[in-house]
C-alpha cells in the first residue's frame, strides 16, 4: 500500500498541529500568506498567535514575479530572517508561489502549506514543485523543494464552490488512471456528488507520493503525473487572460480526453476503456464545446517543460492504471484528437 509523505499530517485540528510545529521550531517571525478568499473563509479556522498576515490577489493571473516581489518586500520590511516561517493558507496558487517565495527569500526559510482546495490537497502541496508563471507560460520559473510540513483538513473543502471542487477532482481522476486501476473501478461507479472525500484524499495523496518518491526531480517516471497536462496546460495558458479562462482542473479534464484519445490512436487504450474515461469526464465537468485550434496553442505546447530536442513529449495511458512517459506524437496525430473532440463530448 502506498504511504503518505512523512511531512504531511491529516487532521481536523490544523491549529493544534501548527501550534506544535511552531513550538518545536521556535521561529522568530511567522507570516500567513492568504488571498481575499482564504482571508475571509479559511483564516478564521486557523489560530496562530502573533502571526502577521500578508494578502495577495487570488487567481492564476497573479501567480507572477510582481506578486512575489510584494511578498518579499513585506517579509523584508517586517525583519524576517532565515529563522522565520511562512504559512501558505490557500489553494495551488498560494502553495506554489508561497513555497517559491520562501525557498528564495534569504536562500530559504521554512514554510508550511495548509491547502484549502481539493486540487491543492491531493496534488499541488505534494511533491515539492514550486514556481510561478512567466510571460503567460505556466510554472515557467521554479524549483524543487518539499514543504517543511503540510497540514490537510477536508473541512476546508466546505468553503469551496462546486466548480472549484470539481476542478480538484480532475487530479483525483488522473491519479487513478495512471496508477490505480482498482481505484478507477470504484471511482467511476459514483457520481461527483457521492464521492467520499475522506477516503479519496488520502488515497490520492498516497498515489502521488509513491510516484514522486521514485523520481523526486522528474528525470523519468514522475513524468506520468503529467498525463492530461501537456495539452491541458497549453489550453489553460492560452485562455488565461481571456473571458473564457478555465480553472486548472477543467483544462486538465480536456487534456485527459485528448491525451486519452492519443493513447487510443496508439492502440494502448481499447475503445471501451477510452469511452469509460471520456464518458465519466464529460458527465462530471462542464467543458467548452469548441477548443482553440492546434495552431493557436502550438507555441504553448512547444514550451512544455517535458519536451526535449526531439519535439513534443506526452505521458500517455497504456491501459487504465499504467502510464508511459516521453512519448513523441506527430502533429498530424495530435490534430486528429483535436478534430475528434467535439464529437466526443
Amino acid at each position: 500500500m502506498d504511504q503518505l509523505p512523512s511531512y504531511l499530517t491529516i487532521s481536523d485540528q490544523p491549529s493544534s498541529v501548527l501550534k506544535s510545529l511552531i513550538e518545536k521550531w521556535k521561529p522568530d517571525h511567522v507570516a500567513i500568506l492568504v488571498d481575499e478568499n482564504t482571508r475571509d473563509s479559511c483564516l478564521p479556522k486557523l489560530t496562530i498567535e502573533n502571526a502577521l498576515i500578508v494578502e495577495i490577489k487570488s487567481g492564476e493571473e497573479n501567480k507572477n514575479l510582481g506578486t512575489c516581489e510584494k511578498i518579499w518586500s513585506f517579509l523584508t520590511e517586517n525583519q524576517f530572517t532565515r529563522k522565520s516561517l511562512l504559512v501558505n493558507l490557500g489553494g495551488g496558487v498560494i502553495g506554489d508561489m508561497g513555497g517559491f517565495v520562501a525557498s528564495t527569500f534569504k536562500r530559504g526559510i521554512k514554510f508550511i502549506n495548509v491547502p484549502t482546495t481539493l486540487l491543492s490537497q491531493v496534488d499541488a502541496s505534494i511533491g515539492g514543485k514550486l514556481g510561478i508563471d512567466f510571460n503567460h507560460l505556466k510554472n515557467h520559473i521554479g524549483l524543487f523543494r518539499d514543504p517543511d510540513h503540510v497540514i490537510v483538513n477536508s473541512n476546508f473543502l466546505e468553503t469551496l464552490d462546486t466548480r472549484e471542487l470539481r476542478s480538484g477532482f480532475a487530479e483525483v481522476i488522473k491519479h487513478t488512471l495512471i496508477k490505480d486501476r482498482s481505484q478507477w473501478q470504484v471511482l467511476k461507479k459514483n457520481t461527483f456528488e457521492s464521492q467520499n472525500w475522506n477516503e479519496l484524499i488520502p488515497r490520492s495523496i498516497a498515489i502521488k507520493n509513491a510516484v514522486v518518491s521514485a523520481d523526486p526531480t522528474e528525470n523519468g517516471f514522475r513524468k506520468i503525473l503529467n498525463f492530461g497536462h501537456t495539452i491541458g496546460h497549453a489550453i489553460e495558458s492560452h485562455l488565461l487572460m481571456t473571458p473564457n479562462k478555465l480553472l486548472h482542473g477543467e483544462a486538465i479534464a480536456i487534456g485527459m480526453i485528448l491525451e486519452g484519445h492519443l493513447s487510443l490512436q496508439k492502440g494502448w487504450l481499447t475503445e471501451i476503456e477510452f469511452s469509460e474515461i471520456n464518458d465519466f469526464i464529460v458527465s462530471t465537468f462542464t467543458l467548452p464545446n469548441q477548443l482553440p485550434d492546434l495552431e493557436t496553442i502550438e507555441e504553448y505546447l512547444m514550451q512544455d517543460k517535458k519536451n526535449d530536442s526531439k519535439g513534443i513529449s506526452f505521458s500517455l495511458l497504456n491501459g487504465i492504471g499504467k502510464c508511459e512517459f516521453d512519448v513523441s506524437i506527430s502533429p498530424d496525430t495530435i490534430e486528429k484528437s483535436f478534430s475528434a473532440y467535439s464529437k466526443l463530448r
